[in-house]
Parts: C-alpha cells; structure tokens; sequence
C-alpha cells in the first residue's frame, strides 16, 4: 500500500504528524503538504506563478501553493509512482455542510478523487488539537478498515472526529451532510492609513443537523463519515431548464 498524504494546515501542523505517525505499518508514505497554512483553500490550483516544492529533514515534501497543488504535483510529476489512497488531514477543525466546498483539507483529498485514486479527509471538529491522540486512533482504524475491503468505484470520504476523548466516541456513524443558514457578515475595519478592509465573518448557524447528518453525528459524540461526490448536475431541473431554454436561439 503506497499512501499519498497532505492537508491545508502546512507541513508543520500537529495534525499531520500525528496522521503519519498513525499511518505507520499500514504502507509507505509520502507526504506532499502546502508550506503555510491553507484553511479554505477549496479547489484552488495556483496558475499565475510557479510553483516549488522542498524537502524539510523529516522527509516531508512542501510546496508553496495550495492543498489541491500539492496532490496535483505529486501525482502528475513528482512522484514515479500512483498512489493507492490518498489521505488528507488531520484538520485543526471541522468540515461539515457546506463548509466541505470550502475546506483545503478536503479538496487534497478531491485531488486524489479526481484522479480516480480513493481518498479520504480527516478532520478534528474542535480547533486547538485537543483529542488529536483519539482522533488518530479513529484515523488508523477507518484507513486499517479501507486496505482490509476496499470500497469498490470512485471513493471520497470525509471523517469528522469529535473532539473527545476516545473512551467517549460513541459509534462510527455513516452519514450525509448537514446545512448552515448563510454566513455572518462580514467584520469592517481600517487600516492605519484610513482604508476600509474586511474579514470574512463568523460561520452560519446549523439548520439541519437531523441524526442522519453529520452535524447530529457529532452532536453526539459519534464519527461521521460522509461519502461526496462531484457531479454538482441538477438533475430534477433539467426538463425545467430546457423548456425555459427553449426560445432561446442562436441566430434570431
């Protein structure tokens, strides 16, 4: 088993080293993670500059870009070979809902879906690192559970781990994803010279955290794992779509 690891916290985050350190035994593996922290990031693949890519002593390969960049580099030139799971993580913090189209430590582990190499995100729902030890447990057991029965076609997993102690994780629950009420606004202030900026403001309130959700998963201190997937089609609007397409013609 060759395992391909990144995340969107930098090369330097606990998180990803107590993820390659639970990764151990199960198979080689190579770390390609960004240089600086990337938190919502999403799919972003840098095209204005080039891009480097380092080694730190500890044999962590860096880049300066992106999650999606480092995966991207890594399988399409720096690697000799194909990874058989991508793993991404573990995240300082959770990503649920909505906040999965934002997350650079998702869309590592996209980058490795879109190549058709199963892969999975892992992120601890509490910023701070605590229960990062129970959270690698969970980490190994569900990477332990994919070499031992591979799931069949294009696999990407997203694993949210309460931030609690591993005695108090109550199950591991198979879920879909929750929704948030739209963003808080955002925070206006100044620079010294009297110039307006802005920092993007508080996530929204949790409006659906039914326990078939990820958000009702780790309301209850269980693990949610969400199965994604991109085909971001609207199929029940099509016929809609078409019939108001209709009059629309090209050369009136």
């Amino acid at each position: 088993m060759r395992i391909l690891v990144s995340n969107d916290d930098g090369y330097n985050a606990p998180g990803l080293e107590a993820l390659v350190k639970a990764l151990d035994g199960l198979g080689d593996v190579t770390v390609v993670a960004p240089e600086t922290n990337c938190s919502g990031s999403s799919n972003s693949l840098t095209l204005n500059r080039p891009l480097s890519v380092r080694q730190a002593s500890n044999g962590y390969y860096f880049v300066n870009g992106t999650p999606s960049d480092c995966v991207h580099i890594a399988l399409t030139g720096l690697l000799d070979f194909r990874p058989d799971l991508v793993v991404s993580g573990i995240n300082n913090g959770a990503n649920m809902g909505e906040d999965t189209l934002y997350s650079g430590t998702v869309a590592a582990a996209t980058e490795g879906y879109l190549f058709g190499i199963p892969a999975i995100a892992f992120s601890l729902v509490r910023k701070g690192w605590d229960n990062l030890d129970a959270a690698t447990r969970i980490a190994r057991q569900v990477v332990e559970q994919q070499t031992r029965s591979p799931l069949a076609g294009q696999i990407l997993l997203n694993v949210n781990i309460p931030a609690v102690a591993y005695e108090a994780i109550q199950e591991i629950r198979v879920t879909r994803l929750g929704k948030r009420h739209p963003s808080e606004p955002v925070v206006k202030s100044s620079t010294p010279y009297g110039e307006p900026v802005y920092w993007i403001g508080p996530v929204g309130r949790v409006s659906d955290s039914a326990a078939d959700t990820d958000f009702g998963a780790i309301a209850q201190n269980a693990v949610s794992i969400t199965p994604l997937r991109f085909d971001l089609t609207h199929y029940t609007q099509l016929e809609q779509v078409r019939a108001w397409a209709g009059p629309l013609c090209v050369n009136p």
